[in-house]
């Protein structure tokens, strides 16, 4: 019998490398999504790909070893849930992607861990004090800074891509709900699986074949470049606590940059970088100060009967 595999083993430089990897490999979703985009692919077939491809590679891979277990769920309703939150997301973000350059559309993406601080307490519960409020506040002052409404700068897809942060903030929600409920493989397939289930209708009545070889290239690279990095993710929280992971995740958005500026020809201008760094800034407060919290209450926790 095969040794059993710790569920948690403590290696922060090993996690901290394994999300680099990771952050690494998705920046080829992106930017295979905005190749097909701008080539004139419809979003629905781009999504269809995404999760067609997702779904195949975790059966072929992953259905060998779990067996029947990758399907059970403690909790399908808020599995549902979450597949169309990431649906919502992924169609925002993709069709926004077709007129926006990726530093934009990656910038507002990263909103959604301030979303996710505003709407923890009506959705979880959890108490959100004024400190975290004013860096939630200072979040959006970066995101009107990159979208700059208003102006003749604006252009309205930067609300789809603030949708889908917003629908990308519920699925987090949600996938903190199911913590405990299901494993990440199985949340893997579900979210996959119910996105590819609600997208195929649609994929198919403008499809279009890719005409170049670098097309068919990105075709294939968006699906597996999408599992094999979130995949990898769950790997890294094998080795560390969201808490430590969390800064190194705004390294994607450098990544994105430069893709922007070497692969499509669009460098980021001055008010990327600005409202980029208080978006940044307000969500590494916002980590810093729940790390702090926590903390505090495992500290009192722990400390003995008097």
């Amino acid at each position: 019998m095969a040794a059993r595999v710790a569920a948690i083993e403590h290696n922060a430089n090993r996690a901290i490398l394994i999300l680099l990897l990771a952050q690494s490999i998705l920046i080829f979703l992106d930017v295979s999504a905005k190749w097909l985009s701008v080539s004139g692919m419809p979003t629905t077939e781009i999504m269809f790909a995404r999760y067609g491809i997702h779904v195949g590679l975790l059966l072929m891979l992953v259905l060998p070893m779990r067996g029947w277990d990758l399907f059970r769920t403690g909790n399908w309703k808020l599995e549902v849930a979450r597949g169309l939150c990431l649906l919502g997301s992924t169609g925002g973000n993709f069709l926004a992607m077709r007129y926006l350059p990726l530093t934009v559309t990656g910038a507002l993406l990263f909103t959604s861990p301030i979303m996710v601080c505003a709407l923890s307490g009506p959705l979880l519960g959890e108490h959100v004090g004024w400190r975290r409020w004013l860096a939630i506040g200072a979040g959006f002052i970066g995101t009107l800074v990159i979208i700059r409404p208003g102006t003749e700068a604006f252009h309205p897809a930067a609300l789809l891509s603030l949708f889908a942060a917003f629908a990308g903030a519920l699925f987090g929600i949600a996938t903190r709900k199911l913590a405990g409920v299901d494993s990440a493989m199985t949340q893997q397939f579900y979210a996959g699986g119910i996105a590819l289930v609600a997208v195929t209708p649609f994929a198919f009545t403008d499809w279009t074949w890719p005409s170049q070889p670098i097309s068919w290239i990105a075709f294939f690279t968006l699906g597996t470049a999408g599992v094999l990095g979130h995949l990898l993710i769950s790997v890294a929280h094998r080795f560390a606590t969201p808490a430590t992971l969390a800064p190194f995740n705004y390294l994607q958005l450098l990544y994105l940059a430069i893709a922007s500026w070497l692969i499509f020809n669009q460098p980021p201008d001055r008010w990327f970088f600005l409202g980029a760094t208080i978006i940044i800034g307000s969500g590494l407060y916002i980590w810093l100060r729940e790390r702090n919290l926590h903390r505090r209450r495992t500290s009192v926790d722990e400390l003995p009967d008097r």
